[in-house]
């Protein structure tokens, strides 16, 4: 049985790919939810290590089920088609892994071995909502690894891997082969591939408006009328830009 599956979409471009670097995963859930989309925030869901590296990156699923006694032993690590060794091990470069282990954290997805080999395999992440053992070693990566905690049981007590690259629910949030996985330092946020292009293109605006409206507060402004702007503040805006652009 092929449990890779053949989930047709489409490459994400690398314009919008450098704008997404740029974006934060606050503007990025805003600009979603002004388009309808409410759940898009993996619940539960941290980085694990302190890189300062965005993750961004497309989908690539990995879905699990739970663990039965007779079936997950540690001899079913042995056969060279098990989904989890598969999907380390067939998922492309530039892409994140995604397990959906059903927001079980008693025991690991993941542990120093798999994500030593997505790392060298150029993987963009590892997004879990289970835990992840050998959590030092994890902490000290360059790969982004998140995940909802510290877990040192194997995932064999917990976990049985089932298919490759199908829709998942990732905590709680559906996630498609293919969509698009944004993380920093308060999680994940999952944008599906066809708003990817706008929604990155509008975040380089809003960043923009943002760091203008901090540097406002900052020097003493009141929020009220500055953030939403009323017509004089877009006005201050809209002048500002031009002075920069002078500058520029």
């Amino acid at each position: 049985m092929n449990i890779i599956n053949d989930y047709p979409h489409a490459e994400l471009s690398n314009l919008t790919r450098e704008r997404l670097m740029t974006a934060s995963t606050a503007s990025l859930h805003t600009l979603l939810h002004k388009r309808g989309l409410k759940n898009t925030y993996i619940q539960g869901v941290g980085r694990m290590n302190d890189s300062q590296v965005k993750m961004v990156g497309q989908a690539y699923t990995l879905r699990y089920i739970p663990a039965r006694e007779d079936l997950d032993v540690v001899a079913a690590f042995r056969d060279p088609e098990h989904p989890q060794r598969l999907a380390v091990e067939s998922v492309p470069p530039g892409r994140v892994l995604v397990s959906d282990c059903r927001q079980d954290a008693s025991a690991a997805s993941a542990g120093s071995i798999l994500l030593t080999r997505l790392q060298v395999r150029e993987c963009a992440g590892f997004v879990s909502d289970a835990g992840v053992r050998d959590s030092e070693y994890a902490e000290s990566m360059s790969m982004p690894v998140f995940c909802t905690k510290p877990s040192a049981p194997t995932n064999l007590t917990k976990h049985h891997a089932v298919d490759i690259q199908q829709p998942v629910g990732c905590g709680g949030v559906p996630v498609y082969p293919g969509d698009v996985l944004v993380g920093d330092g308060d999680g994940v946020i999952v944008v599906p591939l066809e708003l990817a292009d706008e929604v990155a293109e509008e975040a380089i605006g809003m960043e923009a408006f943002e760091d203008y409206v901090l540097d406002k507060v900052n020097a003493g402004a009141a929020v009220i009328g500055l953030y939403p702007p009323n017509e004089q503040a877009q006005e201050e805006y809209q002048a500002y830009l031009r002075r920069q652009e002078t500058r520029g």
